[in-house]
C-alpha cells in the first residue's frame, strides 16, 4: 500500500469525522429554544467585528483614563473569583466567563452608560466574552489588549529604554513609572494592593424590544 493512498485514506477518514461532528451539532441546534428574530446581530456583522482590532484598548490609554477618574469606564474582570480576589484592577467588577450570558450580568454588559472594558490574564477569555456579548448586539464593548500580563509588563514594571532610544520612548517610560506609583505598585516600596476598592455603580437593565407582528 503506497504512502499516497494511506494519506488519502487518512484525509477521507478525517472529513468523515468532521461531517459527523457537524451533524451532531446541527441536531443539537434543532433542540435549542427559538430566539426572537430581532435579537442579536447578523452573522455578517458579527464576522466583521471578530476580524476587527478596534475592540482593543491598550494599557497606556486605560491607565490614563483610570488616573483621570474617567466616569464613563467600567472594568469587567472575566477571570475566576479566586483570581479576581488575588488581584484586580481598581473598581473592577468580576463576571467570570461562565456567567457572561446570565441575566444578572446583562445589566453590566448591555447598557449605554459606560465603555465596558473586558480583561483577563491575556486576550483569550476576554476575547471570548467579547464575542458572546457582541453576537447578542451589546455595544460599547472593549478588550484590554494583552490583559493583566501586559498591564504588569508596561504599567507596573516597565522596561527602561536604551540610552540611544528617542526622547518619545523615555516620555512613555516616565509616564508609566508615574502610573505605577499611582496604582501603588511597581517600582516603589509600597505594598501591592491585592484587592482593589469597589465603587457603587448604578445600572438599569435595558428593556427588551417587543417583537412586532403576530396575532
Amino acid at each position: 500500500m503506497s504512502k499516497s493512498y494511506k494519506y488519502k485514506k487518512f484525509l477521507v477518514r478525517r472529513y468523515q469525522i468532521l461531517a459527523a461532528i457537524l451533524l451532531i451539532l446541527s441536531a443539537g441546534l434543532v433542540l435549542l429554544p427559538k430566539y426572537e428574530k430581532n435579537e442579536g446581530i447578523t452573522p455578517e456583522a458579527f464576522l466583521l467585528n471578530v476580524l476587527s482590532t478596534e475592540r482593543y484598548i491598550n494599557t497606556d490609554e486605560l491607565a490614563d483614563r483610570l488616573i483621570n477618574q474617567d466616569p464613563t469606564i467600567l472594568l469587567v474582570d472575566v477571570r475566576t473569583p479566586n483570581e479576581f480576589e488575588e488581584y484586580s484592577l481598581p473598581n473592577a467588577v468580576n463576571i467570570p466567563l461562565t456567567e457572561v450570558l446570565s441575566s444578572d450580568s446583562e445589566a453590566y454588559l448591555n447598557q449605554d452608560a459606560f465603555d465596558v472594558v473586558l480583561y483577563s490574564n491575556d486576550n483569550y477569555y476576554s476575547d471570548q466574552a467579547y464575542f458572546l456579548c457582541n453576537r447578542l448586539g451589546y455595544k460599547n464593548l472593549y478588550v484590554l489588549d494583552g490583559g493583566l500580563n501586559k498591564w504588569f509588563g508596561t504599567i507596573i514594571n516597565p522596561k527602561m529604554p536604551k540610552e540611544t532610544a528617542p526622547k518619545k520612548d523615555f516620555d512613555i517610560y516616565n509616564s508609566r513609572i508615574a502610573a505605577g506609583m499611582y496604582f501603588g505598585v511597581g517600582n516603589t516600596s509600597q505594598k501591592v494592593v491585592k484587592k482593589a476598592p469597589k465603587k457603587v455603580i448604578k445600572l438599569t437593565k435595558k428593556k427588551k424590544k417587543v417583537a412586532e407582528g403576530g396575532c
